[in-house]
């Protein structure tokens, strides 16, 4: 199952052994075990090792982002870019700690005593990682569940076992714990032991729709905290602008960036009648001007994507293409025409190919935007700023960004409908990792 093939040229570089079940109920038993002093550190303690994980993934950047340049293809600055961002993350959650587990006194309704709410860790939490972002994503579950003071197992995608291996040393030589962070080469099979077991309180998932409901399943049968997030096929809507060609920029990196292998990333442009046809010829240009100098993850997924596209045009949509697939370089490409009957008006395109659709005014362009099974994210491009708060507001997306389409690890991220389950980032990211201890006391303590 793991092993490490350059999609740039379709070699197997190197192959990790799946671990047995011995090593599985050993890591398993090492995670429980290590969870009473972890958490028993105070807070300060264990930022300062979250912060020095951060140090590390700076330091090692050009290292780590050559592994994940040969596991799944980005370019190698990219790569660098998003490990110097997960440094970020562990740096955030190093610092702003104490603030977000901070006990809260809170004054009893009928005027009798004081209530303290102390979050509490709960064992170790399971995350079951993507291939598409190697370090973020690790970086986004793994920062704050060890600052809280729960353990961590980590299953990597089986295409990500060298920059697995890689994160874990990091994690040793900045001074976590033995069997505070351990990474594991599991099964699906054993994944599904290792959430049934009574000292795993939680697991997080990012990944497939599919996947997800496979583990949401598990872990409701054994009553475990889940966090899921899933696919998404986000809308990015123009209604007004002052600048055309800086509009086409931004849709141009919102649906390229990272080869069009993110599940944040807009896949639906959807753009009012009076703008469709410039916006359309711009963007079109420009993306077919594209090289496709990076390749998709696998030949997989070029070859789904590949699939899709064909779909699409069977069913009566218009492709504009650079060119020919070869191997897992996927030419760029825009969509038009795609009816509410065609299959890939309800799929996630995962790569460098747009949809683009007419909306005949505002609201046309909210009811195609909301007309998908997916909630991820979503932006609407509008030079004023209550019209875009006020479509917002009727977005059905975890997301929405005015001129801009990003995310930040400082607030809350995860998806509406089929986007997922829970929240990542900022205090509402903690909340699914913690339990809430409320105690009562008669006179009101001194809290520190």
């Amino acid at each position: 199952m793991y092993a490490v093939v350059d999609p740039a040229t379709g070699e197997q570089v190197k192959a990790y052994p799946t671990a047995t079940d011995a090593e599985i109920s050993e890591a398993v038993a090492g995670n429980a075990a290590a969870h009473a002093a972890w958490s028993a550190r105070s807070i300060a303690e264990r930022a300062a090792i979250v912060r020095r994980i951060g140090e590390l993934h700076t330091e090692r950047a050009q290292e780590l982002g050559a592994i994940i340049v040969r596991e799944m293809g980005k370019p190698l600055a990219d790569a660098v870019g998003e490990i110097e961002f997960s440094g970020m993350i562990y740096d955030y959650y190093a610092e702003n700690a104490e603030r977000l587990l901070a006990d809260q006194p809170i004054a009893m309704a009928d005027g009798e005593g004081t209530a303290v709410i102390r979050p509490s860790s709960v064992g170790t939490i399971l995350g079951i990682m993507p291939w598409n972002f190697p370090a973020y994503q690790v970086a986004r579950f793994a920062g704050p569940n060890l600052a809280l003071g729960n353990t961590v197992l980590l299953k990597h995608a089986p295409q990500c076992p060298e920059s697995a291996a890689f994160i874990a040393q990091i994690f040793v030589d900045a001074g976590v714990p033995s069997g505070v962070y351990t990474n594991i080469y599991a099964t699906n099979e054993q994944v599904a032991e290792i959430i049934a077991d009574p000292t795993v309180r939680g697991v997080s998932l990012t990944g497939s729709e599919r996947a997800g409901a496979a583990v949401a399943e598990i872990a409701g049968r054994n009553l475990k905290k889940v966090v899921l997030e899933l696919g998404g096929s986000d809308p990015f809507i123009l209604l007004s602008t002052d600048d055309l060609d800086a509009t086409v920029d931004a849709a141009i990196f919102a649906r390229t960036d990272n080869t069009g292998q993110a599940c944040n990333a807009a896949k639906r442009f959807v753009i009012i009648d009076s703008l469709y046809d410039s916006f359309l010829a711009a963007f079109t240009e420009k993306m077919l001007a594209m090289e496709a100098a990076s390749p998709l993850s696998s030949a997989a997924a070029a070859a789904n994507l590949a699939g899709q596209v064909d779909r699409a045009v069977a069913a009566g949509a218009s492709l504009a293409t650079a060119g020919e697939r070869n191997g897992c370089f996927f030419p760029t490409g825009v969509l038009t025409g795609v009816a509410s009957d065609n299959p890939v008006y309800r799929e996630e395109l995962f790569g460098p190919v747009a949809q683009v659709y007419r909306a005949k005014d505002e609201e046309d362009a909210i009811r195609i935007a909301n007309d998908s099974e997916y909630g991820l994210n979503s932006s609407v491009f509008t030079n004023d700023a209550d019209r875009a708060y006020a479509v917002g507001r009727r977005l059905r997306a975890g997301t929405v960004g005015h001129n801009a389409f990003k995310a930040d690890f400082s607030i809350a991220f995860g998806g509406f409908k089929q986007s997922g389950i829970g929240r990542e980032g900022g205090v509402e990211g903690l909340l699914p990792y913690l339990e809430t201890k409320t105690m009562i006391f008669e006179t009101a303590p001194n809290v520190g």
